[in-house]
């Protein structure tokens, strides 16, 4: 029993981890026409006033400061004045579910489940009926041995999935010119704020300042992700 129960969660934990390993991948914008670092300073305030000052906004400015300095400019002293501003802002829509249709690996379209002679499936729709409403889905089906509920060789799941994204700008403190404008979003099944920005600020700063005017797909390795969570 044992040893069964051992092949048996065995592959669940593979998948498991597979799922644990994928990477997370961001669409950055980036529009720059960024100084050469050369002892500037500079502050990470809040987009939206109501984030100033909170905790949660206070933990997403560390690490904008973090990578910042990492890029070779200076955080200004309390109460100094800053050359630069960076102003960060962060969110993540209501979602919107996905009905996904999955061939079923063991389900054999001639001989029915198994290969053992259960008696052979045949081609007709059937009903997938999900909250935005009921759809025909054309697939292998057998009533007889199944009853009326059941899918045949498919297997439907629902989930949601969400677009979030930061938004960070740049200027010069003292006259408010703007040298840098970037957007980062991501779609994800995870409505974490606190996973999926640390994300999004390693995506917007991997390869900084970047090439202006150019969109690319960042990918960040999990270890990066689990390090920032």
């Amino acid at each position: 029993m044992k040893r069964k129960a051992i092949s048996i969660l065995a592959p669940a934990l593979m998948l498991t981890l597979a799922a644990c390993a994928t990477p997370f991948e961001a669409d950055v914008s980036r529009f720059q026409q960024m100084p050469a670092p050369q002892g500037q300073t500079f502050i990470v305030k809040a987009a939206d006033p109501a984030n100033e000052g909170g905790i949660e906004f206070g933990q997403y400015a560390a690490m904008v400061s973090a990578e910042m300095t990492k890029a070779g400019y200076i955080p200004a002293a309390p109460g100094a004045a800053a050359d630069f501003t960076v102003k960060l802002g962060y969110g993540i829509d209501e979602g919107k579910e996905r009905t996904v249709v999955y061939d079923d690996p063991f389900y054999d379209p001639f001989w029915g489940y198994g290969r053992f002679g259960f008696g052979p499936g045949y081609y007709r729709p059937y009903i997938v009926r999900t909250p935005r409403g009921a759809r025909y889905v054309y697939g292998w089906h057998d009533p007889f041995l199944f009853g009326p509920g059941w899918r045949g060789g498919y297997d439907v799941r629902n989930y949601t999935v969400y677009t979030s994204g930061i938004d960070m700008k740049i200027e010069r403190t003292a006259t408010g010119e703007r040298l840098f404008e970037g957007k980062a979003e991501a779609k994800s099944r995870s409505n974490r704020l606190p996973y999926l920005v640390p994300n999004l600020v390693t995506a917007m700063f991997t390869g900084f300042p970047g090439n202006s005017g150019e969109t690319v797909r960042i990918s960040v390795s999990p270890e990066e992700g689990m390090k920032k969570k």
